[in-house]
């Protein structure tokens, strides 16, 4: 749970760092993307959990 209040304040203050700048957001502008990034890394921890369940 400290890793996920850690890097959500750190989003939040390179968010405002980059907003104070007048830079565009190094994000994806829509929550769609969001989600697609949380299926990549969830498809990459399914693989690894298949991998270690077929080995055994």
């Amino acid at each position: 749970m400290k890793e996920i209040i850690l890097a959500l304040v750190g989003g939040m203050v390179v968010g405002l760092l980059f907003k104070f700048i007048k830079l565009p957001l190094p994000a994806p502008p829509v929550f769609s993307a969001v989600v697609g990034v949380f299926g990549v890394y969830f498809g990459g921890v399914v693989y690894d959990w298949l991998i270690r369940v077929l080995q055994s």
